[in-house]
């Protein structure tokens, strides 16, 4: 390493190996570290600074240590397996190389982050780039301050499922979900879902980015919200008190016709006979049986008695008489096959149905219903 030798003295060299303090190890360290980074080095002198930095990087002082880091946070010169070994020192001395260093994989990066702790986070979710691995591992396990240090950073890239995780971990953290909504860009998913959560402020915000108007802004938030209760309904119909769960809708206002439309076209059908027992104030078993009435008078009874909507009945109708047409055997596409019915059996009704109920009823069902709007392109168009 002649470049080096000749900028350094043999008192340098024996300084920084065997020097009495660790004030004058670290000054001696400094001068290295310095010569190192701002001189070429061939691939010889490259193995030889390596070696001396694995020397500098085993001292038992700190302030030695430190001055590695610091001088070459930035440098390509430090050695993978040095870098490594610094990341797990005390903070004076990793953060400096999580913030900045080139040499960590994704892969090293994301293990600081699984098992480094807050501090090291933060340091990470700072670095001017960070890969969806990295971002994945924050999304996952990071700290609050990390994920709102990371989603601040105009560097780091996020994987749609990576900020919907972030979402569901920090659902009531209102710094991150303003963190991710500030962000440059963001999947429609994710706005979608970030309307129905954030502040006032924030969703006027991302309303004015997307150029939407109140009135979609607000059916948004609508929707979004109407689907997590939907994914509360599975979990509450596998428990005993769907009864309570629907009373407590009902108190929140929140027992709405597109809930329950919604829910129906999910193939909810216990949650929607206890949703209709409340709305009309008739006991369950006497509303199962006009919901089941297989004559044409009892569904339409009960639901005039619970005030749903006049113009939704045929929808309704539709998915009660489809639930009782079908056999679930419990396979991956039930829910599909049903949706893909229940507008067969709506759009093929004596009565034409008008345009805007059509895209009601498909909004309220979900994505599985692609398939059933391609078999009847002509009569979607032809409704209204």
């Amino acid at each position: 390493m002649a470049t080096t030798r000749s900028a350094l003295t043999d008192v340098d060299i024996r300084t920084l190996v065997k020097g009495a303090t660790p004030d004058e190890r670290a000054v001696a360290a400094r001068k290295l570290c310095t010569t190192m980074d701002r001189t070429p080095l061939s691939d010889e002198d490259r193995a030889l600074a390596g070696d001396i930095l694995r020397v500098m990087a085993a001292d038992a002082a700190e302030l030695v240590r430190k001055a590695i880091a610091e001088e070459l946070k930035a440098s390509h010169v430090v050695p993978r397996d040095v870098a490594v070994k610094l990341a797990r020192d005390v903070e004076s001395v990793c953060l400096p190389l999580l913030t900045f260093s080139p040499v960590f994989t994704d892969a090293d990066l994301a293990e600081v982050v699984r098992l480094g702790g807050p501090v090291r986070q933060v340091a990470i979710a700072k670095r001017p780039e960070l890969s969806r691995t990295v971002t994945d591992s924050l999304a996952e396990h990071g700290g609050e301050r990390a994920i709102v240090t990371a989603c601040a950073n105009p560097a780091a890239e996020f994987s749609d499922d990576g900020l919907q995780r972030v979402m569901d971990r920090f659902e009531a953290s209102e710094r991150v979900l303003a963190a991710v909504a500030y962000r440059n860009t963001l999947p429609l998913a994710v706005t979608e879902r970030l309307i129905g959560m954030v502040s006032l402020q924030v969703r006027q915000h991302l309303v004015s980015k997307l150029d939407l108007s109140a009135e979609t802004a607000m059916q948004l938030a609508t929707g979004a919200a109407e689907r997590a209760t939907v994914d509360l309904v599975d979990q509450a119909g596998r428990t005993a008190d769907v009864k309570g769960f629907v009373a407590h809708l009902h108190r929140e206002r929140k027992l709405t016709a597109s809930l329950l439309l919604r829910a129906l076209a999910h193939g909810h059908m216990t949650f929607f006979e206890w949703a209709v027992a409340e709305l009309a104030g008739v006991p369950h078993h006497r509303t199962w049986l006009m919901i089941h009435d297989a004559g044409p008078l009892g569904l339409r009874a009960i639901y005039e008695r619970a005030m749903l909507p006049a113009r939704l009945f045929p929808a309704f109708r539709a998915a009660v008489d489809t639930f009782h047409a079908m056999e679930f055997d419990g396979g991956p596409r039930d829910q599909e096959r049903f949706q893909e019915r229940m507008l067969q059996r709506f759009l093929t009704q004596p009565q034409a149905a008008a345009r805007e109920d059509v895209d009601y009823l498909l909004a309220r069902m979900g994505g599985g219903v692609a398939t059933a709007q391609a078999e009847e392109p002509e009569r979607v168009v032809q409704l209204g």
